[in-house]
């Protein structure tokens, strides 16, 4: 999944992405409120976690420039305010959740789990399709019942493709699923995930769509290697 963070607290925002992306998620940081109000017009992002005290635009604004754009990007508000005022201010206005500093690493990464499950009409952290399924939280994928393990990048990869089943997902989409702002892709790093994972599954499971993307076939079968 891919977050927007948005903390200008320089510390608090690094150890923030390095927890999220350890717990597998792909994470674009922001300092302040402008660059979240065109990021979030310009770009599109799984969930935001978002800070309400920001340089140049208040995250209020942000979230209200966000829903009155129509984005219905799933918010998570991090913030220092813990007035309840604030709080049913910001849920008003379009926030999903709202988690006052400080706070428990573990938490936010929960909470984030939950607002994207509930994004993507599911009530389980476990999403099967033919005879894979995949535990989000634990970051385990299962063929037949039997685990494989998966670096970061291919399961986010494959992530986007299960959720996807039988669509085809342009090249854009998936790099952005896989690959952050400040991360240095290679031209053809998505052939070499895409390869990598048919080495541990059907091959014929994903497809290539040539000057698209990639779909994957849960109706393929077949053993794998």
């Amino acid at each position: 999944m891919r977050v927007l963070l948005v903390e200008d607290d320089a510390l608090l925002g690094d150890g923030i992405r390095i927890a999220l992306r350890r717990a597998g998620m792909t994470v674009d940081w922001l300092r302040d409120g402008e660059s979240a109000r065109t990021a979030l017009k310009q770009d599109s992002f799984d969930l935001a976690v978002l800070d309400l005290g920001l340089p140049k635009v208040d995250g209020m604004d942000v979230l209200r420039a966000c829903r009155k754009a129509g984005n219905p990007v799933p918010v998570l508000i991090l913030t220092a305010r813990d007035q309840l005022k604030d709080r049913l201010a910001a849920l008003d206005e379009g926030a999903d959740d709202y988690l006052t500093k400080p706070f428990d690493v573990p938490e936010l990464i929960a909470r984030l789990r939950a607002l994207y499950r509930r994004s993507r009409g599911r009530a389980e952290s476990r999403l099967t399709v033919g005879d894979m399924s995949v535990d989000v939280a634990a970051r385990q994928l299962f063929w037949r019942g039997q685990p494989i393990d998966l670096p970061r990048r291919e399961f986010s990869l494959l992530l986007a493709l299960l959720e996807n089943a039988g669509s085809v997902v342009s090249r854009e989409v998936l790099e952005q699923r896989v690959y952050g702002w400040d991360e240095d892709v290679d031209s053809n790093a998505l052939e070499v995930h895409v390869h990598h994972l048919r080495r541990k599954l059907p091959p014929a499971m994903i497809r290539t769509v040539r000057g698209v993307g990639y779909a994957l076939d849960p109706n393929a079968g077949g053993e794998r290697p």
